[in-house]
Order: structure tokens, then C-alpha cells, then sequence
């Protein structure tokens, strides 16, 4: 039976899931309900489970069976590298939520004030657990092991790299060969394209803080104060005008500030302003021209006006460049199972970002875009991931489940015919 027809019968089972996930959403890099979830979903499988010391990660390395493979803790087969070592290949879903009050109005919204999954994390989670269940049970075709990575923390915590120190890409003894990621969209997409890209696919995310130190005094009487609002806001403004004009279109930045605040009453001016942006590049080249560029000129505007400022520019994830090879195998996987008008094969990278960006920094791999558009729904008009209206269908659970565990078996296939 094809693997898809396997998966549809887990579809009961993963809504479920999916859906007891999202109604308590957790938040950062502890996840204790989350993870106990997982473990549930895990229990009984014949998985070698490790739980996160500085999160509540979960890691999980199941043993193929197949001949091929070789026996684990033996050795196995000479992999590509020549060394010899049974491959092994990692799965990858993030489990945390985001701080936003949910208004989508569905049966099973978020019951935690202030806390949804906005951006599909419970669904990563999901199909992740279901490709576990597809892959016990398809262990003996395995021609190595897999290392299912549950992750905590994607949403600003830096989670991947906390699993990263704590070895995961070595959980099964050798180090992991291909690594594989999902993530669903609430727009961009028809319901059910699977979406690729070789190269750069996501930006590389820096943070923005800054500081503008003046002096207080009265409103009516600018001239004997320091005003750091009017001060601010040509910051703002010159950010802007800077991208425009120090970097070229072809390799974009997107800047946007998204705190501006300062003083307490109209006729007050404040001792101080602050304002906070994000800043999003698409090549190592601009992001490091940035870092030089924002302080140098948010200086001199402070500089020019009399005033100080403190600038904090923070280094965040880096850019998602998949593999092109990985991609490939990707985008083979997804038309054998799915047929060729469920692929959609991006030209321009998206603006968002990722930490499983570290883990392919770490070893060869690629990340794959599944759209959970409603059914008819109009991915040009539904509300993004991170809205408190974004929805997410429940139909695409199977097929992911699906997706994943058919790149376990197919990419462990060829490393051990390369060995």
C-alpha cells in the first residue's frame, strides 16, 4: 500500500492532535504540555528518546531495519564520505507558539490569553509525529537510522541552536547526512503545493534596538530641551531612505520598525525615545554591510542634533540556504507521491526566517513550504502566518506526515547505494 494511503489513516489521529496542540499553546523554550504530547505520540514506538537539558526538546533516533543499513552500533555501510558509518537522516518540526491573542472564531481556538499557533507550528508537530508512527512501522525498508527533531523555541529563541549544542545532528552515532524541514503557510499558495527552492529561501533576521538620550523640558519651550522624538523620527525616516540608496534592488533589504515610543503627555518632552526594528537581508554580504551601515548613521543623526544614542544591533538567524542536490531529492519525493501540479518551484526567496537555517548551515539538506490553505480558499487574500486570523486546514496533515517519511526512506536508500 502506497504510503500516502498509510498516512491518510493516520488523519483522524493527527487532527486530533493537531488540534489538542493548539487549543494550549505554549510559548519560548519550555514546553512541558508539548512535549509530554509527543512523548504520548511516541510511546510504544521503537524510538531512542533523548529529552532537551536546557529546553524541552525532544530527540528521537529510530533504527532501520533493512540489510543494507548494516547492524546498528557495527558500522554499517562506507558512506559517501568513506568512512565507515550506517547513514542516518534527520526530520525536523518546531512545537512552539506565538504571544498573539487568537480571532479566528474555529471550535478548537487557543485557550491560553495571549498564546496561538499562528504560524503552524502544531501542525509541524503533527505531521511529524505521524511520519514517527509511518516509519516504525516501515522500519525494516530503512537502509539506516532517523533522528526525528522536535524542537522548541523557533519563534525568536534560537531553539535549533540549543539542540545543535546538545548534539543532536550526532544522536545516532554518526553524524546525521541530510537533514530535512517543513513549515505550512495560511496564504502564498494553493491548498496542498508543496513549496521549494534551491539556494537562498529565507532571509537571514537581525534585530534592531536603539535608544535616542535627550533632555527633558517643557513643550512649549523646545529650544532650552534636547527633544529625542523629533530626533527619532528622523531616524526612522533615514533608515528607509539609506536601503534605498546604499544597497542595490537585486539584493534587497527590508527594514521595518516596529516600536516607536516615547514621553508621557503632549506638552512633555521626554528624556528619551526608543524604536526597535526588524531587518531582514538575503545575501552575507548585505547583512554585514548593514551591521556597519545602521550604527554608522543613526550616530551621526544623533551627532548632528546634540544628542546620544545607544545602538544594539542584534544578530539573529542566519539565512536558509538549501542544498541543491537535497532540494532535487525533495522535489522528486513530493511528484512521485503527489504527481507534478502539487509542486511549486519559488524563483525569489521569501522574507521570513528560520533557525533550522543553523542545522543546514551544519550539514546538506532543504526546507519545503506546504500551503494549509483552505479547500477554494484564495491564498492571495487569506491572513498570513503570525496573524491572529491566519487558519490553517487540517487536510494537509497526512500528506506532510507522508512527505517526510518517504524522504527518510528514499534519501537513507540512495546514501546506502553511494556507500
Amino acid at each position: 500500500m502506497p504510503i500516502t494511503d498509510d498516512a491518510k489513516d493516520l488523519q483522524e489521529d493527527l487532527t486530533r492532535l493537531r488540534h489538542d496542540l493548539h487549543r494550549r499553546p505554549e510559548i519560548g523554550l519550555h514546553l512541558p504540555r508539548t512535549q509530554e504530547r509527543v512523548l504520548q505520540a511516541l510511546d510504544g514506538l521503537p524510538y531512542e528518546i533523548t529529552l532537551g537539558k536546557d529546553t524541552t526538546s525532544v530527540t528521537a533516533v529510530l533504527r532501520g531495519g533493512h540489510p543494507a543499513g548494516g547492524e546498528p552500533g557495527t558500522g554499517g555501510q562506507r558512506n559517501a564520505g568513506g568512512s565507515n558509518a550506517r547513514p542516518a537522516v534527520l526530520l525536523r518540526a518546531d512545537m512552539d507558539g506565538l504571544p498573539v491573542q487568537e480571532k479566528t472564531g474555529v471550535d478548537f481556538a487557543s485557550q491560553a490569553d495571549g498564546a496561538m499557533h499562528a504560524c503552524g507550528h502544531d501542525l509541524h508537530t503533527s505531521m511529524l509525529a505521524g511520519a514517527a508512527t509511518l516509519l516504525a512501522e516501515k522500519r525494516h525498508q530503512l537502509h539506516g537510522d532517523v533522528v526525528l527533531m522536535f524542537q522548541p523555541g523557533e519563534e525568536g529563541f534560537d531553539g535549533a541552536s540549543f539542540m545543535l549544542r546538545e548534539g543532536v545532528l550526532d544522536a545516532a552515532g554518526p553524524r546525521v547526512q541530510a537533514a530535512y524541514g517543513m513549515h505550512v503557510f495560511s496564504s502564498l499558495e494553493p491548498h496542498g503545493t508543496f513549496c521549494t527552492k534551491p539556494g537562498v529561501m529565507l532571509s537571514a533576521s537581525d534585530g534592531l534596538e536603539v535608544t535616542v538620550l535627550g533632555a527633558g523640558g517643557h513643550g512649549s519651550a523646545p529650544h532650552s530641551a534636547k527633544d529625542p522624538v523629533t530626533v527619532a523620527a528622523e531616524m526612522v525616516t533615514a533608515l528607509q531612505v539609506m536601503v534605498t540608496r546604499q544597497f542595490n534592488m537585486f539584493d534587497p533589504v527590508v527594514l521595518s520598525v516596529g516600536v516607536l515610543h516615547a514621553g508621557t503627555k503632549r506638552n512633555v518632552i521626554p528624556e528619551s525615545a526608543r524604536i526597535e526594528a526588524t531587518i531582514r537581508t538575503f545575501s552575507e554580504a548585505s547583512r554585514l554591510k548593514m551591521m556597519e551601515a545602521v550604527p554608522r548613521l543613526l550616530k551621526g543623526i544623533a551627532a548632528a542634533h546634540g544628542v546620544e544614542v545607544a545602538v544594539d544591533y542584534l544578530q539573529e538567524y542566519p539565512l536558509t540556504i538549501t542544498n541543491e542536490d537535497e532540494t532535487h531529492t525533495a522535489e522528486k519525493v513530493i511528484t512521485e507521491l503527489f504527481g507534478e501540479r502539487r509542486l511549486s518551484r519559488w524563483a525569489t526567496p521569501l522574507s521570513g526566517s528560520e533557525d533550522f537555517s543553523r542545522v543546514l548551515e551544519e550539514v546538506p539538506g532543504t526546507f519545503v513550504g506546504l500551503s494549509a490553505v483552505a479547500p477554494g480558499g484564495d491564498p492571495a487574500t487569506s491572513p498570513f502566518n503570525h496573524s491572529p486570523y491566519a487558519t490553517f486546514d487540517d487536510g494537509v496533515l497526512a500528506d506532510g506526515a507522508a512527505l517526510y517519511a518517504e524522504l527518510a526512506i528514499s534519501r537513507l536508500a540512495a546514501l546506502s547505494q553511494a556507500a
